[in-house]
């Protein structure tokens, strides 16, 4: 099998032993993307969940740009909420993203997210 590391400064570095993305044939896996600032490493300053939902989607298209893409080839999403009480704010983000033939998705409230974030962001794309 043909396996393809993509990595781009666009997109926040890795926060362990892991790609931001691996192609797989047509196959593109985009790791879990949380708002981090790709230029700092840090994590944005604003907390809404608006803001967080922006940037976590903003990573995660530049990632899958490095490889190619665009929003058009993303088939697949899930969603890690911190509180399941956020839906409709990241939901009203993700659709303005999403706004045409948005890609199939799964949200799941999760009691912790790395760096204590409320969102994570991981998709499957066909490139």
């Amino acid at each position: 099998m043909n396996k393809e590391v993509i990595s781009t400064p666009l997109g926040p570095a890795a926060l362990g032993a892991y790609s931001q993305a691996i192609k797989a044939g047509n196959l593109l896996f985009v790791s879990g993307q949380i708002p981090l600032d790709p230029a700092t490493g840090q994590l944005i300053p604003d907390k809404t969940i608006q803001a967080q939902t922006r940037r976590a989607l903003q990573n995660l298209l530049a990632i899958v740009g490095a490889a190619g893409g665009s929003v058009e080839n993303i088939v697949k999403t899930t969603v890690f909420l911190r509180d399941m009480g956020d839906f409709a704010a990241m939901n009203a983000v993700y659709g303005e993203v999403f706004s045409v033939r948005p890609p199939a998705r799964s949200t799941i409230e999760a009691a912790r997210l790395p760096r204590d974030v409320s969102i994570e962001i991981d998709c499957i794309a066909v490139i």
